[in-house]
């Protein structure tokens, strides 16, 4: 079903089955007589749930719409869930909602829409538009690819609306309301074309990003619901890395496919989903900070960078990093390498506290890199605090020591920088520590023996009250203990 014809007016289907959006052009049944139209109509039980209470979240997205409502008064306020991603020809990516959506609804249904209507005497009245359950009577529920019958069972409108405590409407209708609409709108745009299209000429561009911006700073500081399934969320990685050590070969090599297969296994049993692709990277492969190909070997004596995060149910990530040497023990310049790196994220992690600025962190753990690099001698003679004024231990670290995390492994980011990195830390906040080295297999700058090792090691802190606590500390990373506990794990 295209996003058009689900915004479209409700359909009368007919017997000669000639839309091509409805069926396959080589597809087998070219027609549907009316006797079969007739029996399709007959003999399905009831189904409706009436024995539902509300969502977990529901009671936090409540508060998260009011919140949203007294920042725009008087203003229509659209935020879309989006449409499923074509892959190829007919086939469509997993649909993911959109993550603000998600924040203020609880909520997964593609071609949703969460509406805020403006009270007459203030605050905003938030309608959800989804899609009904099929009505048996036509042949929408079996005709269609998109269907009931292809697709699964959808919760009704009413169902939808003791799940999550919102008034559900139709969501077909919704065009013509848009369309109508009257006073100033905002509307999250680029996620559903035939919103996009209905508020055309109604929405500003400016007062668009405006709403964008606002809804992500919403989500800087977490509230109980949220940390508790960040928690999970680690918990659940945690086992995944888990199942990795145990799957990886201390004789023979293993490839990365398998390892990112592993993991994946995990992040389905217990989540929704990885929270991004799995970096899988082994040997050389470590030094690419996004080395998402997972298409070599890990082999005994190299190091296995793996990156990677359980998406709950609720679809919020956890976004972890270990560095394992593939055999269970490090070499000792795999050690030194590592000790530098779990150095400058013990300063990191030190670092986080409320009160604290946004990028403290962030220097603490370079500055202690580019001590240790400048011991290596790979400053010539200039002093490590100069090479740091000057951003040289740049060329090993490459990237930012972490980032906000939530809903999206890379939360919050399109809040402003002074709100974000220019900002302060807050209790409730949640952030990765994740710094880095990284010695290409052609940086002819290094020692040999450096070249082709790369090292990170990441975790999800959370800022509490009075400083902070590792969400991810189930995961060893001092390198000792990293060595025993593989070898536990492998008996």
């Amino acid at each position: 079903m295209t996003t058009a014809s689900i915004l479209s007016t409700q359909e009368t289907w007919v017997t000669e089955d000639t839309d091509e959006n409805r069926r396959r052009k080589n597809g087998l049944n070219r027609g549907v007589s009316p006797e079969l139209a007739e029996n399709m109509k007959k003999g399905w039980a009831g189904t409706e749930r009436h024995d539902l209470t509300p969502i977990t979240q529901a009671a936090y997205t409540a508060r998260r719409r009011a919140e949203l409502s007294a920042r725009f008064p008087g203003e229509l306020l659209v935020i879309p869930a989006g449409v499923p991603k074509v892959r190829a020809n007919d086939t469509a990516y997993p649909f993911r909602p959109t993550s603000d959506y998600v924040h203020l609804t609880g909520d997964q249904s593609p071609h949703a829409v969460l509406v805020l209507e403006p009270g007459q005497y203030g605050g905003h009245r938030a309608v959800l538009h989804t899609l009904p359950r099929s009505d048996r009577a036509d042949g929408e529920f079996w005709l269609d690819p998109h269907g009931e019958l292809w697709d699964g069972r959808r919760n009704s409108l009413t169902e939808n609306e003791r799940l999550l405590g919102l008034p559900c409407r139709d969501v077909r209708a919704l065009p013509a309301l848009l369309e109508a609409a009257t006073g100033p709108v905002r509307l999250l745009r680029g996620h559903d074309p035939a919103v996009d299209a209905a508020l055309a000429g109604l929405v500003m561009a400016a007062a668009d990003d405006d709403l964008r911006t606002a809804l992500a700073e919403m989500r800087l500081v977490k509230d109980e619901f949220e940390i508790a399934d960040l928690r999970f969320a680690c918990e659940a990685t945690v086992r995944g890395f888990e199942d990795v050590v145990r799957a990886l070969g201390s004789t023979a090599p293993t490839p990365e496919r398998l390892i990112e297969g592993t993991f994946w296994t995990r992040a389905r049993v217990e989540g929704n989903d990885v929270g991004y692709t799995s970096i899988c990277a082994a040997g050389p492969h470590a030094t690419t900070l996004h080395w998402v190909r997972n298409d070599g070997e890990a082999r005994p004596g190299d190091l296995l960078l793996l990156d990677a995060g359980v998406e709950t149910r609720n679809l919020y990530t956890a976004d972890v990093t270990r560095t394992l040497p593939v055999d269970g023990r490090f070499t000792p310049l795999q050690r030194e390498v590592y000790d530098a790196v779990f150095a400058a994220q013990e300063a990191g992690i030190a670092a986080v506290r409320p009160g604290a600025g946004y990028r403290d962190f962030h220097d603490a753990a370079q500055r202690v890199l580019a001590e240790r690099l400048a011991a290596w001698g790979l400053f010539g003679r200039r002093p490590a605090a100069e090479a740091f004024g000057l951003g040289l231990h740049r060329r090993w670290t490459l990237a930012g020591t972490g980032h906000m995390l939530g809903l999206d492994v890379h939360d919050c980011a399109r809040a402003r920088t002074k709100t974000y990195v220019d900002g302060t830390l807050e209790a409730g906040m949640v952030l990765t520590v994740e710094p880095g080295l990284y010695f290409q297999p052609d940086d002819l700058t290094v020692p040999e023996e450096l070249r082709g090792i790369g090292v990170r090691i990441e975790d999800d802190i959370l800022v509490t009250a009075d400083g902070n606590e590792n969400l991810s500390a189930g995961l060893p990373r001092r390198a000792d203990e990293v060595e025993d506990w593989m070898a536990r794990l492998r008996g």
